[in-house]
């Protein structure tokens, strides 16, 4: 099946990209030490909890709330974490959460366990009914600048129409971002 082909394709890519991890890691431990990675209680199909895992870019104890909720959210990033952030390099180790069956490349963002006016809004429309992505419809249109009912308009969107060809566009524009092209929107 398609979550298995997943599965595999994404253990090839993480034994592929093992040494930039053990890089990147590096990079971090040096800069703020352990530990590297930052883990998370998300909101995953069903509403169901699962850790999730992140390359660490701010510095211990910080607040556990989303990033654009924080004042100043510049006082806490490590020495490396804007850069790390800007590059998306940060998300790589949720391969690990496809490996382990949590997450697939594209479907919605996995809410924060805290965000209950989201995963409302998300159950209302059934959008908690699929597995969350590393990337979906609504970080290709706008990311933490959409407000929660603007998310999950564009992940109703994605539930409805969700098909192979609305995945590669989002996986292709979710490539464009990344590289830093601008005016990506739909």
């Amino acid at each position: 099946n398609s979550l298995m082909i997943s599965r595999i394709i994404v253990f090839l890519l993480f034994i592929l990209l093992s040494p930039f991890f053990l890089i990147i890691s590096l990079i971090i431990y040096i800069d703020d030490g352990f530990p590297v990675l930052y883990r998370q209680k998300r909101i995953g199909l069903q509403n169901s909890k699962f850790w999730f895992y992140k390359f660490r870019s701010m510095k211990k104890n910080i607040p556990d709330v989303p990033t654009h909720l924080v004042k100043d959210p510049q006082q806490f990033y490590t020495r490396s974490g804007p850069f790390l952030r800007k590059l998306s390099i940060d998300e790589l180790p949720q391969l690990s959460n496809i490996i382990k069956g949590d997450m697939v490349f594209v479907g919605p963002r996995p809410a924060l366990h805290n965000q209950s006016d989201l995963v409302e809004l998300r159950t209302r429309v059934g959008v908690h009914e699929l597995m969350p992505g590393v990337t979906g419809w609504a970080q290709v249109n706008g990311r933490d600048e959409l407000s929660i009912p603007e998310k999950v308009k564009f992940d109703e969107y994605y539930l409805i129409n969700r098909s192979w060809f609305l995945d590669l566009k989002i996986i292709f524009l979710t490539i464009l971002k990344v590289l830093g092209m601008k005016g990506v929107s739909h």
